[in-house]
């Protein structure tokens, strides 16, 4: 009966979802269909991490939505298969740029996001809820940039927006459970305490962006968001699994001076060797999520506010260590465990 009742609920939406192979979102679609909407995703014809699933194994993998194929930077594709002269209430991406280098994140971050709008303007929809990035605040990398460009149309444009910046990823804060479980160093830059974040699952920002979609409190916002619990610095990060695995802490210092001799030398080469051009970027990437706080940021004060950057969700980083090393869940890095 009350599932019945959900799903004629005037709340039920028709919800387009593009970049729903990513781990987000996967969640969000999870979450959308648990709300009861009729969720429709427009996916690569070889999607996933290194395109190795087809359609159908996604309509195994995320049972009940329905699932499109065809080139999101092809205007014609994402109009024709994507939208197929249907009415959707809502677009949700949860598109990213892979590599993150410029010419990736222009053409998706930005170029790709533009089509989308355009066409939901001209297809008569009436919501977009964008998953952006807490990191944009600070924009010094072009995706940072091209991400804003996005973004600035999208609140320009005169639809009814959702712009979510989430903090740090689980699985970006999971990838030295085997270094440190085989006896090595946690690394760690400078002292370990230059940065904190609030941790989100992707189970919490899915369910997060389900709610943007019909939560009329979320809209026309911009929402910084994190997980549960107080902010986390990476010595602490080291110092819990050291526990959990019950090993004498052990750590790797970074100097980022050093990161700092690398992009120069990748920069100078990359003039000779494109190749290294743009291992440059991802070093410079490297470098500001070493640096750089992924809070809120008072400009005014010049600092990040742990208390200013709102929680949400259920499950703690404390909790995806446990259930990581007690063999219980793996986890999914995907595309993107370069960040």
């Amino acid at each position: 009966m009350a599932t019945d009742a959900l799903l004629n609920s005037p709340a039920r939406q028709r919800v387009l979802v593009l970049g729903a192979t990513g781990t987000i979102g996967q969640a969000a679609v999870k979450s959308l269909l648990r709300e009861g909407h009729e969720v429709v995703c427009f996916i690569r014809a070889k999607a996933g991490v290194n395109g190795k699933l087809s359609l159908q194994d996604w309509e195994a993998k995320l049972p009940g939505a329905i699932f499109r194929t065809g080139d999101v930077t092809d205007s014609k594709s994402l109009f024709q298969d994507g939208f197929a002269g249907e009415r959707f209430e809502t677009v949700l991406s949860c598109l990213a740029s892979r590599t993150g280098n410029p010419k990736d994140a222009w053409a998706i971050d930005h170029a790709a996001h533009m089509l989308a709008l355009n066409i939901a303007q001209n297809s008569g929809v009436k919501h977009f809820v964008l998953l952006s990035a807490i990191c944009v605040q600070k924009p010094l990398l072009a995706f940072q940039h091209a991400k804003l460009a996005f973004e600035d149309a999208l609140i320009s444009s005169g639809m009814s927006y959702a712009i979510v910046r989430p903090t740090a990823f689980f699985k970006s804060l999971c990838g030295q459970i085997d270094r440190v479980r085989k006896g090595k160093p946690f690394l760690v830059f400078g002292d370990g305490q230059l940065t904190a974040c609030k941790p989100i699952s992707d189970q919490d920002l899915g369910n997060y962006l389900a709610q943007c979609v019909i939560d009329p409190a979320l809209h026309n916002r911009i929402l910084p968001i994190g997980g549960p619990g107080p902010a986390i610095t990476p010595l602490q990060q080291g110092e819990y699994l050291f526990s959990l695995l019950g090993q004498t802490p052990k750590y790797s210092h970074v100097p980022v001076k050093m990161m700092d001799l690398i992009i120069g030398a990748l920069s100078l080469l990359g003039y000779l060797i494109p190749a290294l051009a743009q291992k440059a970027e991802l070093a410079r990437i490297g470098r500001y999520y070493a640096t750089e706080s992924m809070l809120v940021w008072d400009a005014t004060l010049g600092r990040y506010d742990a208390n200013a950057t709102p929680s949400t969700g259920q499950e703690t980083l404390w909790d995806c260590y446990q259930s990581l090393v007690s063999g219980q869940t793996s986890l999914e890095r995907g595309d993107h465990a370069v960040f």
